[in-house]
């Protein structure tokens, strides 16, 4: 049994599967880059049949990384198989992900497809793909619900047909831990031709397992495992890479296997992919939430004084949280500034990255008594898309709010290069502002989510507001920070909005279900 375990990263993928959580190719890259820098062996860059656009992304992607192989996923049909195989031909290393259901329900309602018909399109597919690259991974989709018998014949008929990596989908997150166990195990012992294959697992979270029934499978011997950062994907999400890695790594004595997961990168790629998705974090989420390395309980308090591990099975800084006070401040030089970014995490590839997060540093230091690392990462990544901003652009905001009556929000505009201003009442601030700026532009979409949270503690905190849009059938988040509230909200809004007036995409959900 190997001892390296692969960590397969799905959150483009499945993770973008997610109601509102689409991504532009921009934003694929930058999560890209950040799962390179992490370490992470393969990037499922998305599902390039699903669209023009996403096939772009792919390519894009493909094109720009390489520490890691970037795979696209394709179904068993050939316009897909061409599809994802051109989407991924500039890569240094690229993989062919293609799928065919296997249980009887999805065979029967889904595919109106025989068994024997499955086994013969799964056979195809795997063949037709090695003839664009020899790394070609196969999966039985709804594999948790399948027959075991006929799952080996697939199983084995794939391997034969050229695939090097098998991967067992817990589709619909039915499965309990024990029972995936012994399907893994019972699989590994019962194709015969097992040895010449990784075996991966994929697994949803529908009744909270995905993590569990992961880790069953990962100690039977399978060597891949399919996950998402923050367990992103559709319904429930996924299986959470933070979670397994943090699991394997810190259970040496159970895992006889790891990862090569740089972990100290996993927070920074947490807070990129909570702010593009606008799904935010909860405080007791494992390893990334806020309050995971957080003690309240006088006991709890005393016994990490005085011995940390009383307490805490992981150090903080192993994952890439830090405790340490900030003495960044409105007098600290670019030097500085670039050299802790870079200890957090944070590469500015360019002078004008540098430049533009600096002078947001600056106005934050302007405003914010004192800095922590934290206020660095929620700036860091939101100078990463706002600093791209859209058609739209916040130019001023003025507003006014009495007790008991209706607030007033005076603010400007910068659409498509031509300043306007703008007036509007309403119930708050806030309300007041959106309408401002809805009299502004030719939209109204319906405000689905409204989400604020403090990123550091204090009156002066650096906000973050993530907001959902809904227009047309298309749905959308955006995302904003500063340590006004208000105007943090109205960055958000407007972000939200550019994102709906970009070009828009078939969302993949309605395609693919692994």
């Amino acid at each position: 049994m190997s001892d390296r375990l692969i960590v397969f990263d799905t959150t483009l993928r499945d993770g973008e599967q997610s109601p509102g959580a689409s991504m532009t190719s921009d934003e694929k890259l930058t999560i890209a880059k950040a799962l390179e820098k992490m370490r992470v062996d393969i990037i499922e860059a998305g599902f390039p049949a699903a669209s023009p656009g996403d096939f772009e992304a792919v390519k894009k992607v493909a094109k720009e990384i390489k520490d890691s192989t970037v795979c696209a996923l394709a179904r068993a049909v050939a316009g897909d198989l061409d599809k994802a195989a051109r989407a991924v031909q500039a890569a240094r290393s690229g993989r062919i992900h293609t799928f065919i259901a296997t249980s009887p329900i999805h065979m029967r309602e889904k595919l109106r497809l025989t068994e024997d018909q499955v086994l013969e399109r799964a056979v195809w597919a795997v063949k037709t793909a090695r003839n664009y690259t020899d790394d070609v991974e196969f999966s039985p989709e709804d594999a948790g619900r399948s027959d075991l018998d006929f799952l080996c014949r697939v199983l084995e008929a794939a391997i034969k047909a050229g695939a090097r990596t098998v991967n067992i989908p817990d589709t619909v997150g039915y499965n309990l831990p024990g029972q995936f166990a012994d399907l893994i195990r019972n699989l590994m012992e019962k194709v015969p031709n097992s040895d010449q294959a990784v075996f991966s697992v994929h697994c949803h979270d529908d009744l909270g397992l995905a993590v569990a029934n992961s880790l069953a499978a990962v100690h039977v011997g399978a060597r891949q495992v399919e996950c998402t950062i923050n367990g992103l994907g559709e319904r429930a999400g996924n299986a959470s890479l933070e979670e397994i890695v943090m699991a394997v790594r810190t259970r040496q004595d159970f895992f006889h296997c790891d990862t090569q997961i740089d972990t100290t990168q996993i927070v920074p790629t947490s807070r990129l992919v909570s702010s593009v998705t606008g799904f935010a974090i909860q405080p007791n989420k494992a390893i990334v939430g806020a309050n995971a390395f957080a003690h309240e309980s006088g006991i709890h308090q005393d016994g990490v004084i005085k011995k940390r591990e009383t307490y805490e099975i992981m150090r903080a800084q192993d994952v890439g949280w830090s405790n340490n006070r900030m003495v960044l401040g409105k007098h600290s030089g670019r030097h500085a500034f670039n050299q802790r970014m870079k200890e957090l995490g944070f590469e500015l590839e360019t002078e004008e990255d540098l430049k533009n997060a600096f002078a947001k540093f600056k106005r934050l230091a302007d405003r914010k008594h004192e800095i922590f690392d934290d206020d660095l990462v929620g700036l860091m990544v939101d100078s990463n898309f706002v600093l791209n901003e859209g058609r739209v652009r916040l130019e001023s905001l003025r507003v006014s709010s009495d007790s008991g009556k209706h607030s007033t929000a005076s603010l400007g505009l910068c659409i498509d290069g031509e300043s306007l201003q703008a007036t509007a009442d309403g119930n708050g601030p806030v309300d007041a502002s959106f309408r401002a700026v809805k009299s502004l532009v030719e939209s109204d979409p319906v405000l689905e989510l409204y989400s604020v949270h403090s990123i550091t503690g204090g009156t002066d905190a650096l906000g973050e507001v993530s907001v959902r849009l809904k227009e047309n059938g298309r749905i959308v988040n955006g995302h904003g920070s500063d340590t006004d509230i208000v105007t943090a909200s109205v960055r958000a809004y407007i972000d939200a909005l550019n994102r709906l007036g970009s070009s828009t995409r078939s969302h993949p959900q309605k395609d693919s279900m692994i």
